[in-house]
């Protein structure tokens, strides 16, 4: 099981300088992979009456791709989209975009995709809300191609391509494509069209449930559940460090592929501090 970290990005602020040494902190930690998350704008509770979504317009949040080009001159560590909100972009470009960070990473990149859930941000990117979901169910299929064809023609419900492709193509062919998704259409996606997936829900009755929908989708599309991977998250604050290593164990029973830990939301005010947490938590699992 590979073990990984989330990037407290909410939390480093748009200092450069911070991402570089919580970056160069968990490579030298040896943790296998970063996971960043995306959200392109955020809401303004002032003008969005009653907001209660978890971010807003005050939130710091760093362009995953742009943010995986620079760090790629400064690290061998896996970067992972967790997760990229896909209908909300242009799908073309996303795969430009996405086979550019695989090349300057020489092939390690992950690239974790969903739906969201900020109508806000579906406005002001210009797409449906409402639709997202049979936008992403042509989308992931179309991205393939082009990551692995040199010309490709695709007339769809939202995508119209003639004869065009990108140059040069990604290393891996195609990328990795994950699912975020807590639904059982979004676990019905998963089972289709997936190679891996973030769940949402923690080891236990819930994640066997959403297992079982995933694994019934994957065999009605003629695919092998055992194929799809799985990447469990666990926060660790430093307080309780065995409930931290049986959280990771349970993880790792359940037959998780990859684990990130999350050190966001527990008291940290430096870079320094999130990168303390991560070497006890090294400390104290096996890897």
């Amino acid at each position: 099981m590979r073990i990984g970290v989330v990037l407290p990005q909410t939390e480093l602020g748009g200092d450069v300088g911070n991402v570089r040494t919580y970056t160069e902190g968990v490579t030298a930690l040896r943790y296998t992979h970063l996971l960043a998350y995306d959200h392109v704008v955020g809401a303004d509770p002032n003008v969005h009456t009653g907001w209660s979504g978890p971010y807003d317009v005050t939130t710091t949040f760093h362009e995953p791709m742009v943010l995986f080009g620079y760090l790629a001159a400064i690290t061998d560590i896996e970067p992972v989209t967790g997760i990229i909100i896909l209908p909300k972009r242009e799908t073309v470009l996303a795969a430009k975009q996405a086979a550019e960070v695989d090349l300057l990473t020489r092939g390690r990149f992950r690239f974790g995709v969903g739906v969201g859930w900020n109508p806000v941000e579906y406005e002001a990117l210009g797409q449906r809300f409402d639709e997202r979901g049979r936008r992403l169910s042509e989308q992931v299929p179309l991205l393939r191609r082009l990551w692995t064809e040199a010309s490709v023609t695709h007339d769809g419900t939202y995508h119209h391509v003639t004869g065009a492709g990108i140059n040069p193509l990604p290393i891996q062919r195609p990328i990795p494509v994950w699912f975020g998704g807590q639904t059982a259409a979004a676990y019905r996606r998963i089972g289709r069209l997936a190679d891996g997936w973030f769940p949402q829900v923690r080891p236990g009755d819930d994640l066997q449930r959403a297992r079982e929908v995933i694994e019934a989708s994957a065999r009605d599309a003629g695919r092998d559940p055992a194929g799809i991977g799985m990447e469990g998250r666990v926060g660790f604050d430093g307080t309780d460090p065995d409930r931290f290593v049986r959280q990771i164990e349970r993880w790792r029973a359940a037959g998780a592929t990859h684990v990130s830990i999350d050190t966001m939301r527990t008291g940290q005010e430096s870079v320094g501090g999130h990168l303390d947490l991560l070497r006890r938590a090294a400390e104290l699992v096996d890897r």
